[in-house]
């Protein structure tokens, strides 16, 4: 809880913007313009050797559809490029955009406590805080999850790796949880009614799985699964689903069905 509350939180751009004004930038020399960016970018790195660490500078541009736990700097960090369809629309459901831009913001900071996270303290520095016995209890969980995605075949004749993806993993399915618990804070005390005929659960979960539509080709999937510490987009959705109780409840399904689990994981 307490390094929870020192989470900091760094939304949209930089308070400070960062002069690109010495790169050179001509309109018919691609290669030279992007030679002299990255020797002004080696330049800025080098620049910073010895220096205090700036806790207010991104490592994304606003531009990037992407987010990031740092842990040696415990904050979140959410780049304009991110905060639009599908992850976020000011013209949708709330119930959408919590299961979309809420589930993301839940999974970073679960990130502060996966296997990575779990070792910087809410300070940022990287030191064993926590006691033998939730260190081992950690660990049983986790390992379930390791167990549950190796399961997984992307491609035929391929496994995903549970442990290359298992941050990745324990943040997706925490972070869903997180984000679920805040909508339903959201709608306490509000009648839960249908739209479009589904009901706010349902929204959320569909708001959930439409962040990770996506093509791949076998032979990319297959490079993937032993490279990319995030699971495909398939598994980021069905196999958190099927971890999560409150999508059965949502959808009617039961142990047995395609989306439900009969040794569900759970990290956090």
């Amino acid at each position: 809880m307490t390094k929870l509350h020192l989470v900091a939180n760094k939304i949209g751009y930089p308070d400070k913007w960062r002069d690109y004004g010495k790169v050179k930038i001509m309109p018919d020399d691609a290669f030279g313009n992007a030679r002299r960016a990255r020797i002004e970018n080696l330049q800025y790195r080098l620049g910073k050797v010895g220096q205090k660490v700036d806790k207010a500078e991104w490592s994304m541009t606003p531009p990037t559809v992407n987010a990031y736990y740092n842990p040696s700097e415990n904050n979140i960090n959410f780049p304009a490029g991110i905060l639009q369809p599908p992850f976020y629309n000011s013209k949708a459901m709330d119930t959408v955009n919590y299961g979309g831009i809420g589930a993301v913001v839940g999974h970073e900071l679960t990130h502060g406590f996966d296997d990575q996270g779990r070792r910087y303290d809410g300070r940022g520095n990287l030191r064993d805080w926590w006691t033998e016995a939730d260190g081992k209890a950690f660990e049983g969980r986790a390992d379930c999850v390791v167990k549950e995605y190796g399961g997984f075949s992307p491609a035929p004749g391929v496994q995903l790796n549970g442990k290359l993806t298992l941050g990745e993993n324990a943040a997706d399915n925490g972070g869903i949880r997180l984000a679920y618990m805040a909508m339903m804070d959201s709608l306490a005390g509000h009648p839960l009614t249908k739209t479009d005929g589904y009901t706010p659960q349902q929204q959320f979960f569909l708001g959930y799985a439409q962040l990770w539509c996506s093509n791949s080709t076998p032979e990319s999937a297959a490079v993937r699964a032993k490279t990319d510490p995030h699971s495909p987009g398939e598994f980021r959705v069905n196999g958190v689903i099927q971890n999560v109780p409150e999508f059965s409840g949502a959808f009617s399904c039961k142990i047995g069905d395609a989306m439900v689990s009969d040794k569900a994981c759970r990290v956090w």
